[in-house]
């Protein structure tokens, strides 16, 4: 096998390629030859007195000298160069750049060749004559380091020099490792010539100069010749001109005393130096110098714009959502590590699911309704039914660390691990999970409980056992409804429209709180936000364990989508910045309750919008919409979640530190005597969705016909408020299952009666007074 036959094909775009050995010429040959020899007979005499003068007298052994050279490994190996990462929303609009590093690789033929030759000239003007050693420039050297009695002038080659930047890359961000690269050592010195014989016999000299301009450092966090020229002429670097090429090839041998901004007169008169090294070699003429060194430095500085916090139209939480993605999703890296080494190399194109005009509805009314100044904050939360798509994540203060302006980096609308905070309790948001819960159980859409004003908390069935009231017959271990006249029997769709709390406990006691718990984890809500798990205790039906808006605007989304629950998704496809795929997580979607059970629920949160809680929170349009409001104890808490056939969203306003109870209150300019779910989140939805749906199409919930209850005798309340046994249908002070329709239909389409005792009330753990709603 010949020698060429060994060399493998490059791949496309590739820059990092072997090459055919190349013709040598006399002085070519005479260079490796000295160079080898220098190293081994000469490197005390020749390179450390180069370089390190006081080292000079040490000198190498000829024997020892070949063994030292000969120990070093060849197999030079440059790391993937760290590159910048964008991220783009669904519409391909940038949301930021972020990077370790700010560089973007580019080929040959996107440099400008003016930029190619200013960097030759004034680095290494022999560059395309000599070998890994410039023979002459080490003997110019040694003669004017002699005559000074110090090291003024160097013989590194760009070749060389590059061997050095890849060490420097390779040792990352650790200063330690970064030093130890950089030092100017006699032993380092000889392994980067053996490396750079190495790089010599597999590449171009073109190939070689290419590597070097996209891993050079220019100053001001801008790494690689595309990056320089965006920087500081905000334009590519196969438009750059022969001033600006200049000045930029000037800039690598030290970006500081030449920094343009900081010092443009040392910056003009280097860039004058380039052009007139460009024009000893022939390069460049005479009259084309002249005009260049006469142009200004003619700067269009563009700051580096790293990281989220550089993010628009308060973007920015869910672009740091995005990089908790990246970082924790095995599908970037089996383990922690080599997920965080895809993100901080970078040269990702990450394109969202963020829907850029949904993103600014949520954020304009977050914004409008909520000051930033004010006590309290708002967040939003839009999710696609049927995909888990986050289509808008926003929220009242602004992504950043400046405190005195309010700013944050907890995400109020994620979990903990996802970058948010600890959650919020989401009151009564949290019941219609109860109610699907129960449905699956077998209970009726008519289902009936008594309902009394105020209960003592019952004994219930939790997965591993029971909880039982310690404090029965006292306050704290009782549940009141929200007002003195919620006194029942109620069945399903008016307790839900009322949002009476004792119902709901009523149908945990009966279904047990494994079960409630259970839906909850099917529906996603598999833990609290703060990443601890859900305690089995009765209050947990009444969303008193805290969550995340966007955990809520899934559960909903679940509703819409007819049971289907699709896991959060943030991305949409990555690619490489040379084109190719990088695999992602496609959605995770599948059945967590029966599409009946989904309709039963639709059927129950449209009543809540049309007759209930949250009837004056319709849309402009008019197009159905289903929800639910909820509100904490001392209104220290309230949402509302509410959705239409094709988007759901999920509005939380309270203050995420010092739980301000929102009474006597001044929110966004407006006097609140006290806030509710429909009063407080529940206009900052109104008007995102108003925005948000005007392009959708309408689409209607399948519906379930549900009857009204039968009227009750306004005098059924007992001065306990309990109801008397004429307002339960005479079975006693428990409950009564009247008939149960269930399947979807329209109206008129009624079902067979389903009669069924309560099972025994088990018994278990003890909960904490409940949160309230309206």
């Amino acid at each position: 096998m010949s020698p060429k036959s060994r060399i493998p094909a490059p791949d496309a775009g590739d820059t990092w390629v072997p090459r055919p050995r190349r013709r040598e010429t006399p002085l070519g040959f005479l260079g490796h030859t000295v160079t080898f020899l220098g190293c081994c007979t000469l490197g005390g005499v020749l390179l450390a007195g180069l370089v390190l003068p006081a080292a000079g007298a040490v000198g190498l052994g000829a024997k020892s000298g070949v063994e030292g050279f000969e120990s070093i490994p060849d197999d030079f190996k440059t790391p993937p160069l760290t590159q910048a990462t964008q991220i783009f929303d669904a519409g391909g609009g940038l949301i930021a750049k972020v990077y370790e590093r700010d560089r973007t690789v580019i080929p040959a033929e996107q440099m400008s060749p003016l930029m190619r030759q200013a960097q030759v000239d004034i680095e290494d003007a022999r560059f395309y004559e000599h070998g890994a050693v410039d023979l002459k420039g080490v003997l110019r050297a040694i003669t004017k380091n002699a005559e000074s009695g110090a090291t003024v002038q160097g013989a590194s080659t760009l070749t060389q020099q590059y061997v050095k930047n890849v060490n420097v890359e390779k040792a990352g961000d650790d200063p330690a490792a970064v030093l130890e690269a950089q030092r100017k050592t006699l032993g380092r010195k000889i392994q980067e010539l053996r490396y750079a014989i190495k790089l010599e016999e597999d590449l171009t000299k073109d190939q070689i100069l290419t590597n070097y301009l996209n891993i050079t450092f220019y100053g001001h966090q801008a790494y690689g010749i595309q990056a320089a020229a965006q920087r500081y002429f905000s334009k590519d670097a196969k438009d750059l001109a022969l001033p600006e090429a200049a000045m930029l090839a000037g800039l690598v041998q030290n970006p500081s005393q030449y920094d343009p901004k900081l010092h443009p007169v040392a910056a003009q008169k280097r860039r004058d130096t380039v052009i007139d090294k460009m024009v000893e070699n022939k390069h460049i003429t005479a009259d084309q110098a002249k005009e260049a060194k006469a142009a200004p430095l003619g700067l269009t500085y563009k700051d580096p714009q790293n990281g989220c916090i550089t993010a628009q139209a308060g973007m920015g939480f869910f672009c740091d959502y995005v990089r908790h993605v990246v970082k924790q999703d095995p599908v970037f890296g089996k383990n922690a590590a080599d997920r965080k080494k895809l993100w901080d190399t970078g040269g990702l194109n990450i394109y969202t699911t963020l829907d850029p005009e949904k993103q600014a509805a949520a954020q304009n009314a977050v914004s409008r309704q909520v000051y930033v100044t004010d006590p309290v904050s708002a967040a939003m939360t839009m999710v696609e039914p049927g995909t888990g798509k986050i289509l808008a994540m926003a929220q009242t203060r602004p992504y950043g660390l400046a405190k005195e302006k309010n700013e944050t980096v907890v995400n109020y609308n994620v979990d903990a691990a996802m970058g948010g905070g600890i959650g919020f309790q989401p009151g009564s948001n949290f019941k219609p999970i109860v109610a699907a819960a129960g449905l699956e159980a077998g209970l009726s859409p008519t289902q009936r409980y008594d309902s009394p004003n105020r209960m003592d908390w019952p004994t219930m069935k939790t997965c591993d056992g029971t909880w039982k009231n310690l404090s029965k017959g006292k306050k704290e271990g009782s549940i009141p409804n929200e007002s003195a006249s919620e006194v029942g029997p109620y069945e399903l769709k008016e307790a839900m429209a009322r949002s009476v709390n004792t119902y709901f406990v009523q149908m945990e006691q009966e279904i047990g709180l494994c079960a409630v718990k259970q839906m909850a984890n099917k529906l996603g809500v598999t833990g609290k936000a703060s990443g601890d798990p859900l305690q089995e205790l009765p209050a947990l039906g009444l969303g008193t364990q805290e969550v995340s808006p966007l955990t809520m605007a899934n559960v909903y989304a679940s509703f819409a989508a007819r049971g289907t629950y699709c896991a959060p998704l943030a991305i949409n496809r990555i690619s490489t910045v040379d084109g190719k795929d990088v695999p992602v997580s496609p959605a995770k979607c599948g059945e967590v309750m029966s599409e009946n059970t989904a309709d039963v629920i639709n059927s129950v949160l449209l009543g809540v919008t049309e007759k209930g809680t949250a009837k004056e929170l319709g849309l402009d349009d008019g197009r159905q919409i289903a929800g639910k409001t909820g509100t904490t104890d001392e209104k220290k808490s309230a949402w509302f979640t509410g959705y239409t056939g094709n988007l759901a969203a999920s509005v939380w306003l309270g203050s995420p530190g010092t739980k301000v109870p929102m009474k006597n209150i001044r929110i966004g300019g407006h006097y609140q005597k006290e806030v509710f779910g429909a009063t407080g989140p529940g206009p900052i939805w109104q008007e995102a969705m108003n925005d948000a749906v005007r392009n959708l199409p309408e689409q209607d919930f399948r519906t379930v016909y549900i009857p009204d209850p039968p009227k009750r005798d306004p005098g059924c309340a007992t001065p306990s408020g309990s109801p008397s046994a004429s307002c339960t249908g005479g079975t006693g002070p428990g409950k009564q299952r009247p008939s149960s329709p269930g399947s979807p239909s329209s109206p008129g389409s009624p079902s067979s009666p389903v009669g069924r005792s309560a099972p025994s009330a088990p018994s278990a753990p003890s909960a904490p007074a409940d949160n309230q709603d309206q």
